[in-house]
């Protein structure tokens, strides 16, 4: 009898504080490495920053106008990867084509403020 109880101790410690981390790892894997969607928003990079207290993401927002004359929209996106960000940055001014994709579900911001994730930037051909 007394060899069972420290066998159960340790299975329930396993069962409370080992499964709920394998799933919690698993979920945030899951999300960050599985796209919802992808795609493709052309128009001017607004502002583009690293920010975050501890966790420091790069942020932007991009000013998308479908046709000329109409109210454009913001599109605010994450990247992850500092060369795209750098890319970025260095086609300020100009008209771009941003690649992104999207992680819904994203537990916390320090894997960044939006679910909208640029993997890649271009100049757009006028």
């Amino acid at each position: 009898m007394k060899l069972r109880r420290p066998r159960l101790i340790v299975i329930s410690l396993l069962v409370l504080v080992v499964l709920p981390v394998i799933l919690i790892g698993g979920w945030i894997w899951a999300v960050l490495h599985l796209s919802y969607s992808e795609g493709q928003r052309v128009g001017y990079v607004q502002k583009i920053s690293k920010k975050g207290w501890v966790c420091k993401t790069w942020e932007g927002e991009m000013n998308v106008t479908p046709v000329p004359g109409a109210a454009a929209q913001l599109f605010q996106f994450t990247v992850p990867d500092p060369k795209v960000a750098e890319a970025i940055e260095q086609t300020s001014g100009r008209q771009v084509i941003l690649y992104y994709e999207q992680h819904k579900g994203v537990p916390t911001t320090c894997f960044g403020e939006t679910e909208n994730y640029v993997t890649g930037v271009k100049p757009a051909q006028k």
